[in-house]
């Protein structure tokens, strides 16, 4: 058997062809489109900063586990380890948990825990706890179950999409879901349709994955944490801006926040 830490010990192996550029990256593109992990979890944490101090500063914990996946998703794709999936897998499982943790709006939560969060953030981590103890049991399904969180979490957005009149928090949510729908389109096709990519000689799709992927979050921050504010800062106002200029027709979304009084 080999070791958890050998090159090629995972049982899972991506479209593209390995060791082609180096024989220490077994994918290379897959390894290095993860660079933008290491962009947007820094930039966030500077623009975010003002609304974090304000709102909860276990936001920082989240940001750190979004860029330490993106370096487990790196060493993961470099050696194809199963040490380096089981890291890549369950690093996400914990931001997703983190993020469920600070800002799922209290009347999504399950009915016999009322509204009260320290009993949900108590529930979240043990079911996060007892999950990533599970993953090691059929390593290969991994991915999948993630993404159907994912799914779960669109459907939260798509929910208070249909509540909301705010133009700016309706734009994010279009605009995140285009993102979000075109990487996992992407990592399906990788996944399901990898002969035909290798017969055009363009197996690069899960490399793409990474890239949409790591745009979805501050997207995701920023739509999650507009809603919150709606209920859990009610006399708060809460500005999206866009780095580095709020003209550009593409940008870095944030927020701002103040304490002037919002009605209701």
């Amino acid at each position: 058997m080999p070791s958890i830490f050998a090159y090629q010990s995972s049982e899972v192996d991506w479209c593209e062809p390995n060791f082609q550029y180096s024989q220490l990256v077994a994918e290379f593109y897959n390894t290095f489109s993860n660079v933008t992990f290491f962009i947007f979890g820094p930039l966030m944490t500077f623009l975010m900063r003002p609304y974090i101090q304000r709102r909860s500063r276990y936001i920082y914990v989240l940001i750190i586990l979004f860029t330490v996946t993106g370096l487990f998703s790196m060493y993961f794709h470099m050696t194809l380890s199963f040490l380096g999936q089981m890291l890549d897998e369950i690093a996400i499982l914990w931001l997703l948990a983190s993020g469920y943790s600070i800002w799922l709006p209290r009347c999504y939560f399950p009915a016999f825990l009322g509204q009260n969060r320290s009993w949900y953030i108590s529930l979240i981590i043990t079911i996060t706890l007892v999950s990533t103890f599970l993953s090691f049991l059929r390593p290969t399904i991994n991915a999948y179950i993630l993404n159907i969180i994912g799914l779960h979490i669109i459907y939260i957005v798509v929910q208070e999409y249909k509540k909301t009149n705010n133009k700016e928090l309706r734009h994010l949510i279009e605009v995140s879901t285009v993102i979000w729908a075109l990487a996992l389109t992407s990592w399906i096709s990788d996944r399901l349709l990898c002969s035909f990519w290798q017969w055009i000689n363009f197996s690069y799709l899960h490399s793409i994955w990474h890239v949409l992927i790591s745009f979805t979050f501050p997207y995701g921050m920023v739509i999650l944490a507009v809603v919150d504010s709606t209920y859990e800062m009610p006399n708060k106002n809460i500005k999206v801006r866009y780095w580095p200029r709020d003209t550009w027709p593409v940008g870095l979304p944030y927020v701002e926040i103040d304490d002037d009084h919002k009605s209701c």
